[in-house]
């Protein structure tokens, strides 16, 4: 089983969703089941409605999961792991204080070295937990250090070696009873025996720690790790949520398909596609991670409007219609005739509206000609073709060459540029007299 787990404290970010696009197309490939966790143990940072939002971005992108579940479910499979850890002396209790540790920190800080816990409570076990608990008093659980170096067999960093001195003795569960990030994600990768993890790199450090919970905990199953290169803005620095197109949610609302989006992320960072313009069924044939570069990758909004525009042109007719509110082919054909100027929806759109709104020529240097042409129009019947539309109108209006061809431009698509007027008007015609207006 392969898992994507988000937690839901903001909007998606689009390395969010690339590492859950690389879990489903693994999952497909090996054939095993596509968990979605939500990692919401950590209460202060819940977003209300995040989840929900998270589980309607994955339908959107055709990620369709076999399973879910919130990781709050297994507060209590937590909690006992931990008691376990303690019983068999793998964990001990901590009841240092924050100012303790706080001054500790400082101390090895003006030192210059790396902070490790001082060990202080180490040798307290499972007994001292009963006491504690029966007076009320506060602590957390921490675990002992790893004796051996910890092993990352990464997929696309290679073998990564931790020396036992780099871990230190982190806490597992705080003094409310809930447990870190860490020792939530590592027990439940094991409950679910999850095989594979992909991931951002970011999370390079947790994977020793998370390894050195399931080697205590007993767990034999070997998993494979695959960290993604970060991804990088216009100034090479991570992502953040002050990029506007680092949320999924922007994208979307930019104009961006869910079909472009996944076909670019999957491309970045990978220079072995077959082709450039797939589709996600197509990358489940042929994706590999091996194949994906270690170095991070910048993100290139014109590379994405580019690969936008060509899903825009494969689109169906039809569906591209009814994105626009209509349920008729030729108008998804019309907004195909602006792909050369427009790549996405939001940009279709525009050029839509500006042929169908209502509008206003008070202004505009041939209001005396397009008025002339409002009530030609607006007196025929409909025209099957271009050249007899064009050349029964200028013969009633006695209009030729610029004459013409301006006024009739702007009466038409509401723009003084743009597609030829001959491609146009095939797909407007049984909307003229709703267009001159």
């Amino acid at each position: 089983m392969l898992r994507f787990a988000p937690s839901p404290t903001g909007d998606m970010h689009i390395g969010n969703l690339r590492v859950a696009i690389l879990n489903y197309i693994i999952a497909k490939q090996m054939g095993v089941e596509f968990l979605v966790r939500i990692e919401d143990t950590d209460k202060a940072r819940n977003i209300e409605g995040k989840d929900e939002e998270i589980m309607q971005l994955l339908e959107k992108f055709a990620l369709i999961k076999d399973l879910t579940y919130h990781q709050s479910e297994h507060l209590h499979i937590h909690q006992t792991f931990a008691i376990r850890l303690l019983e068999e002396k793998k964990a001990f209790v901590c009841i240092c204080s924050d100012e303790e540790l706080s001054s500790d920190r400082d101390d090895a800080k003006s030192k210059s070295i790396a902070y490790r816990y001082s060990g202080k409570c180490e040798n307290l076990t499972h007994e001292d937990y009963q006491k504690l608990k029966e007076e009320k008093i506060p602590f957390v659980i921490r675990l002992k250090k790893p004796i051996e170096p910890i092993i990352n067999h990464d997929v696309i960093k290679g073998d990564i070696s931790t020396a036992p001195n780099e871990i230190d003795s982190f806490v597992i569960l705080r003094t409310d009873g809930t447990p870190t990030y860490n020792f939530a994600c590592a027990s439940d990768d094991m409950i679910s025996d999850i095989s594979m993890i992909i991931r951002g790199e970011d999370h390079l450090s947790n994977t020793p720690k998370q390894i050195h919970i399931k080697n205590l905990l007993g767990y034999t199953q070997v998993v494979k790790y695959a960290h993604l290169p970060i991804i990088l803005n216009d100034n090479g620095k991570k992502m953040s949520k002050r990029d506007e197109a680092s949320s999924v949610k922007w994208l979307l609302i930019e104009g961006f398909i869910p079909d472009a989006i996944i076909n670019y992320l999957i491309l970045l960072g990978n220079s072995k596609t077959p082709k450039e313009i797939f589709t996600l069924p197509d990358a489940i044939e042929w994706f590999k991670l091996e194949d994906i570069s270690k170095s991070s990758a910048r993100f290139d909004i014109d590379k994405l409007r580019f690969i936008n525009r060509e899903h825009l042109k494969m689109m169906d007719e039809r569906k591209l219609s009814t994105i626009f509110g209509f349920a008729d082919a030729n108008i998804g054909k019309l907004a195909k005739l602006y792909l050369e100027e427009s790549s996405t929806i939001k940009e279709l759109e525009e050029k839509l509206k500006s042929i169908f709104k209502a509008k206003d020529f008070s202004s505009n240097e041939w209001i005396e000609q397009i008025n002339t042409l409002r009530e030609i129009i607006g007196s025929l019947d409909m025209i099957e073709d271009y050249n007899s539309f064009k050349n029964t109108i200028s013969k009633m209006s006695g209009l030729k060459g610029k004459n013409l061809f301006k006024p009739l431009r702007l009466l038409l698509t509401g723009a003084e540029h743009g597609p030829e007027l001959s491609e146009v008007y095939p797909f407007i015609k049984p909307y003229l007299l709703e267009i001159i207006s």
